[in-house]
């Protein structure tokens, strides 16, 4: 191992050959394709990994350039990645042409499912990866938008750390990883943890872009009160089902009179047109994936509309476009 790069770093698993980093970091988070960019005689490499219910921390040295390919598995865990840069940097590929990379004043956000390969750049390349488990991002996005999520966040992936946003999801990141480090005090306190990471999941959803990013314009919502949320948690579970108020209210443990007054003063609106938005936004999701598959009658029993035809007239006065017109704009992408 070279001096300088890596010495502020004490790493438990360390060694020379490339295939052994491999099997390492394979061991850990399952197996994946590599290869070493060059020569991998004398491939020094170190490796630290702490590790807590909401996120792991892995800290990562190599001497020379390498990439990998990611293929995960059904028993692959998915995480957010926050890639922190101490000297060299890291890239990821999507399809064929699309990159981002983590280097000087920009950190890397991804999702570990999306990218189709990553590379390690640089000689004597130091990397601090801080993974958040992706339930606590669907979590947020739950909690923060009140709608049902599936597919690709599209997460603008690099965060330029000069710019308040940059800095302040930068700091607390730092905040977390030297927390974890070294086997520290934040890996001894589950309940600081879990407000910690839930906390960075908040700023990432609410300041880094993303395909959600137009519902925050509006701005915070105030906070319901308990028959109002239970209300929509009863709307979200049976989305698809041709469910009426009263059967709302009576999940809600109130009257009908109660739940109406209730989202009206703090939903801004009637429970009945609360669960339309709520399906039209999860049709319109659908619509907008460009992985999905379904047909348009599929998309609408889906998301609870049993007639096209109303269903295309209320999206049209909603998106000021057919279903279909928002289908063939992701088609022709």
């Amino acid at each position: 191992m070279t001096e300088n790069s890596a010495a502020p770093f004490s790493f438990r698993f360390s060694g020379s050959s490339f295939d052994n980093m491999v099997e390492t970091l394979g061991g850990a988070f399952g197996a994946f394709d590599a290869e070493p960019v060059g020569r991998a005689q004398d491939f020094h490499w170190g490796l630290d990994f702490s590790v807590c219910e909401k996120a792991v921390l892995l800290t990562g040295y190599h001497e020379a350039e390498f990439q990998f390919n990611i293929e995960p598995t059904a028993d692959t865990a998915e995480y957010l990645s926050i890639v922190v840069p101490r000297s060299g940097g890291m890239g990821v590929t999507y399809g064929s042409s699309r990159i981002a990379e983590a280097g000087q004043g920009k950190l890397l956000l991804y999702n570990n499912f999306e990218p189709n390969s990553v590379i390690m750049h640089g000689q004597s390349n130091v990397i601090d990866e801080l993974l958040i488990n992706w339930p606590v991002i669907l979590q947020t996005i739950g909690q923060t938008f009140e709608m049902p999520f599936s597919g690709s966040l599209d997460l603008l992936p690099e965060l330029d750390l000069s710019k308040p946003e940059g800095r302040l999801i930068g700091n607390l990141t730092e905040t977390i990883i030297s927390g974890m480090r070294d086997d520290g005090p934040l890996l001894q306190s589950p309940i600081a943890m879990a407000h910690m990471t839930q906390a960075l999941a908040d700023l990432v959803v609410r300041l880094v872009p993303h395909r959600l990013s137009h519902f925050l314009q509006n701005g915070p919502a105030l906070i319901a009160p308990r028959h109002v949320r239970r209300a929509i948690e009863f709307m979200h579970t049976n989305i698809d089902q041709p469910i009426t108020m009263p059967k709302v209210a009576e999940a809600a443990g109130v009257s009908s009179r109660a739940l109406e007054t209730g989202f009206r003063a703090f939903r801004g609106t009637s429970p009945a047109a609360y669960l339309l938005t709520l399906r039209l936004r999860a049709a319109r999701q659908e619509l907008l994936d460009p992985e999905s598959k379904e047909t348009m009658k599929a998309v609408c029993l889906k998301w609870g509309f049993f007639h096209f035809g109303r269903f295309s007239a209320v999206y049209k006065t909603t998106y000021g476009e057919y279903p279909s017109d928002t289908r063939k704009r992701v088609v022709r992408r």
